[in-house]
């Protein structure tokens, strides 16, 4: 759009677009200069920069999206919590999106979307030229317009309430994946780590059919390639895959065990 030029484009959203289906990786513990770069020839299409579990500051997370910024992946951000300078600010400096934890009704749905988008769509606050737009003068209605369209929302679902809720969430105009936290929410049902309890399927199950029936997407993390297979199986088509460091435990682990045996 002529005047949005200087905003990174949001593969996640032209994935989705184009094939309904998108893959990504959550950064937890590493967050290096180099991590962008090595992400780049992994071919994904998104990253989640957790804030949420993590100790990274808010200039950890300006330096990380600076850096995937040199690619083509969209950065997302997972925020601690709802709270208007935790989504303002994390847009402010770049970010393409943002995971929010624990969406549990349609009001707290709603405040995300009004601090994520500029006027009409919310209430988003406007400073430009700033990293958002490569320090770029723009045409502010064009931008914001453009921003309001490139910027993903993701609604995690980690609670009973929150699946009790997921009609009055996913009917809020702005969200674009209803996300499934699995632990939390298996947590929250009294079942923690039973991830082949039927309660917790059935839940699965209904995020999965909101989701559809609002034309939006759904996530989740899987630790490997089976627990990828099931759940896309069964519906699932925005798939966060592992964290870093599990990545590189579970790398080590196989890569240390087989030079032992060599012996």
């Amino acid at each position: 759009m002529k005047g949005a030029h200087r905003m990174k484009p949001n593969r996640f959203k032209q994935h989705m677009a184009e094939e309904n289906f998108s893959v990504g990786h959550m950064i937890s513990e590493f967050g290096t200069r180099g991590q962008a770069k090595m992400l780049e020839i992994a071919d994904i299409d998104f990253v989640i920069i957790d804030r949420e579990h993590t100790g990274s500051t808010s200039a950890d997370i300006a330096d990380l999206v600076a850096w995937f910024k040199a690619t083509d992946i969209a950065p997302f951000v997972r925020i601690p919590q709802i709270q208007y300078h935790f989504i303002a600010r994390t847009l402010d400096v770049g970010a393409l999106g943002l995971m929010v934890p624990n969406v549990k009704t349609g009001d707290e749905a709603r405040a995300i979307v009004d601090a994520a988008k500029y006027a009409p769509m919310g209430d988003r606050g406007v400073s430009l030229g700033a990293a958002h737009s490569d320090y770029g003068k723009v045409d502010p209605r064009a931008f914001m317009d453009y921003a309001n369209e490139n910027t993903t929302v993701i609604c995690q679902i980690e609670s009973r309430e929150g699946v009790e809720n997921l009609n009055d969430i996913a009917g809020v105009a702005g969200v674009d994946v209803l996300w499934v936290g699995h632990f939390d929410l298996s947590q929250s049902m009294g079942i923690p780590g039973q991830f082949d309890n039927p309660k917790f399927l059935d839940a699965l199950k209904r995020v999965i059919d909101t989701a559809r029936k609002n034309s939006l997407g759904i996530g989740i993390q899987p630790g490997s390639l089976d627990q990828a297979r099931e759940w896309m199986e069964m519906g699932f088509n925005v798939i966060s895959y592992s964290a870093d460091h599990s990545v590189y435990i579970n790398a080590m682990k196989q890569a240390v065990a087989g030079v032992r045996n060599l012996f």
